[in-house]
């Protein structure tokens, strides 16, 4: 039904029909687009904003002054009382301290006021936030700074509407304390190095080259009174004991099936609540693993694209709720299904709407393709094991290298006719196949002409071209997308200001000189690189073994991945191209390994209270009554023989999982001492790694065992066939 109460307009209203109202008018309502500003704002201060945005100039206090204003008014008369600096701190979520509009007249009233100062420049405490090291506890300014490429939204509950500025998050000394400043850097120096390749191949009008990303976000739904019931998806994100029901993923009946009615009305909500503020939700559907599911939106900036994916996920939860369940945004809820990832679609666009990475009609357009196609190939290759830590967490240990998940060996997948050509110009044949079988020319003059449509796509690809952008596999359902592409901006970065050094040096030369030395630069780094192109199976046991032939890195754990980040190598490429200091690449790679610790801390910690406080009274009464239902056939003469050693088995069970319990009580006990001994995060992470989730495992077998053993309603939890069968 449709509320058209008046007291509804304006707020947030559970009972609106979305489906009375047009989605070409909700779409960007929420939203203080270009579009919007481009009409409310002067022309003049419009054209200095777009300036800011593209790089050109910086923004003045005066023009912040009026966007302010127009801002504020804009806001209120949607119903907005208070604003926030919303921002990306290292904990992977987004965090807002609200502030209102109000300002005291000094006669008992107030003004609504908001100064372009306060846009601009915001003071939470830092203090509490992580830092690796680079705040002690009682130094606590830090300071947000507005994102002028990201739009402000508002964002409405039943608790009223909030302006939301997107914003970087500095400390006093300006060391970047979250993920947007090492990301708006990363994007900036990607421009720079693109640029001076563009402008060594000719092209003299380009400004500027923009990184766009698409990121598919996959989760979970759950029924929240199972979720209520379960503490270790309250306070871990997955379940740490849990057996599949008779049927799980197998019949392959889930993947892209008919909806059910209540997840689509969720769904439903969901993408208007994300239209609202302008993000351009694309795709629905079912995923492989019962009740998981996918979302994917249309491309966008990579900063628009990084602040509206962690709208995405917060909405999915907060939907989920409105809807009687719950969105499980962990890697891996359930053991045995399918876990959950975020495929990172990746692509550099010009100023004047070229995509680089698509192949083009004529041998200049598809020169420029190939040489910046050599230079991914040779970015992924030189930095792969930067790659992989990008996606280092506890969570995406339990899912990369399953069968349903890229393995951690990190390699780029091309497809035959896209490979064939690279590898004819690294071994210079003269001539080659194109897709539809036409002889493809490769003079010194000249590169081929490109099917469009150059590869297939390959699902267990870490990294897999995919017609005109290239497709990061490995990111977890969980994280900030901020990171894994800061880190692939700047690999990228390095390898073409390489390109742009040997380019550059030809200046002045003839044409074909020109062309030949681009066909030798894609020949030099694709032959040296090409041993990370693979487009065959990544789930195969015999592609483990090809890539050790290879050379290429196989690092399985986040720990070993993450150590990465302090060598001197790392440090001296993130130095280079301006985007960490020495002491912001350290300070991260302390943060990651403290938060894997105590990830695993806790979800030890709750495996210990379920199987103490919940599993094991409960077994140990199930099993007493089976021993005394097998006394009492015993006295009428009948059979007790099953009874007995289904209550013999049990008894049996539950010893061994107390044991166990205390076991893994003892080794995290002696995690935490070299935890607050050792004072280096790296072996306290190994600690946990090594010692520690192995005691989890064997814990975790008695626990499944005696659940297969015990009647459903004697169990203490809802099983996986409640969470994930019943919505």
């Amino acid at each position: 039904m449709s509320c058209q109460d008046e007291c509804c307009q304006n707020k947030f209203c559970g009972e609106i029909d979305f489906t009375m109202t047009p989605v070409a008018e909700i779409y960007g309502s929420n939203s203080f687009s270009n579009a919007l500003m481009k009409e409310r704002l002067p022309k003049n201060i419009y054209k200095e904003i777009l300036a800011v945005q593209n790089g050109e100039k910086e923004l003045t206090l005066e023009d912040a002054e009026v966007v302010a204003a127009v801002m504020r008014d804009w806001a209120i008369s949607k119903g907005a009382s208070h604003y926030t600096h919303w921002f990306h701190p290292l904990t992977g979520l987004t965090a807002e301290k609200h502030d209102s509009f109000i300002s005291p007249t000094g006669d008992g009233r107030v003004i609504m006021e908001f100064s372009g100062k306060e846009l601009i420049k915001g003071e939470p405490d830092a203090s509490s936030f992580p830092s690796g090291g680079l705040r002690a506890t009682f130094e606590a300014r830090g300071y947000t700074a507005w994102d002028v490429t990201s739009p402000a939204f508002l964002k409405q509950d039943r608790t009223g509407t909030t302006l939301c500025i997107p914003t970087a998050f500095i400390s006093y000394y300006g060391q970047a304390l979250d993920k947007k400043v090492p990301l708006l850097k990363s994007i900036d120096t990607l421009n720079k190095q693109a640029v001076r390749v563009l402008r060594a191949l000719g092209n003299e009008t380009v400004k500027r080259v923009y990184t766009t990303v698409g990121p598919e976000q996959e989760y979970f739904l759950v029924d929240k009174k199972f979720y209520d019931q379960r503490p270790d998806l309250m306070l871990t994100g997955r379940t740490v004991f849990g057996v599949l029901p008779a049927k799980g993923q197998e019949l392959e009946d889930h993947y892209f099936g008919a909806l059910k009615e209540r997840v689509a009305d969720f769904m439903r909500e969901l993408n208007y609540e994300l239209w609202k503020v302008g993000i351009p939700a694309k795709t629905q559907h079912n995923e492989v693993a019962p009740n998981q599911f996918e979302i994917a939106p249309v491309y966008a900036n990579t900063t628009a694209a990084v602040d509206g994916n962690q709208m995405v996920m917060e909405t999915i939860r907060s939907v989920a709720r409105r809807h009687g369940m719950e969105g499980l945004l962990h890697e891996k809820p359930f053991a045995g299904v399918n876990g959950s990832g975020k495929h990172n679609n990746w692509s550099l666009s010009t100023d004047d709407g070229v995509n680089l990475f698509e192949p083009g009609e004529n041998p200049e357009s598809n020169a420029r393709f190939l040489l910046f196609a050599a230079a991914v190939v040779e970015a992924v290759d030189r930095y792969a094991l930067l790659l992989r830590s990008s996606v280092a967490t506890a969570g995406n240990d339990h899912r990369l290298g399953a069968n349903e998940a890229p393995p951690a060996i990190v390699s780029i997948f091309f497809g035959g006719p896209l490979t064939e050509i690279l590898d004819n110009i690294a071994e210079g044949k003269a001539s080659s196949k194109s897709a539809t079988g036409a002889k493809i020319q490769l003079g010194v003059t000249s590169l081929p002409n490109l099917p469009k449509d150059v590869s297939d796509r390959n699902r267990t690809s870490p990294f897999a071209f995919t017609g005109n952008k290239f497709e990061f596999r490995m990111v977890g359902s969980s994280q900030s997308i901020a990171t894994p592409n800061t880190y692939l901006n700047v690999a990228v970065a390095q390898v073409l200001s390489e390109f742009a050094d040997k380019l550059e040096s030809l200046h002045g030369s003839a044409a074909s000189n020109k062309n030949e030395a681009i066909q030798n630069i894609i020949k030099e780094s694709y032959s040296k690189h090409r041993r990370v192109v693979f487009n065959g199976n990544g789930y195969s046991e015999e592609w483990v073994h090809e890539a050790e032939r290879r050379g290429l890195p196989n690092v399985k754990n986040a720990v070993d991945a993450l150590s990465v980040l302090t060598r001197s190598e790392t440090i001296a490429l993130f130095e280079n191209h301006k985007v960490f200091t020495k002491e912001e690449s350290e300070s991260r790679c302390h943060i990651y390994l403290e938060k894997y610790s105590k990830q695993i801390n806790i979800e030890a910690g709750v495996m210990i209270e379920m199987a103490r406080r919940s599993i094991f009274p409960a077994v140990t009464a199930y099993a007493a009554s089976l021993a005394r239902d097998a006394a009492s056939l015993a006295a009428i003469g009948a059979s007790s023989s099953s009874q007995e050693k289904r209550a013999k088995k049990i008894a049996e069970l539950a010893g061994e999982l107390y044991e166990d319990a205390a076991k893994l009580e003892t080794v995290l006990t002696d995690a935490q001492s070299a935890a607050l001994g050792a004072g280096e995060v790296f072996a306290q992470a190994k600690v946990y790694f090594e010692k520690v989730k192995p005691a989890m495992e064997i814990l975790r077998s008695k626990g499944d065992a005696l659940e297969r053993l015990v009647a459903k309603d004697a169990w203490p939890f809802p099983g996986f066939e409640d969470l994930l069968f019943k919505l």
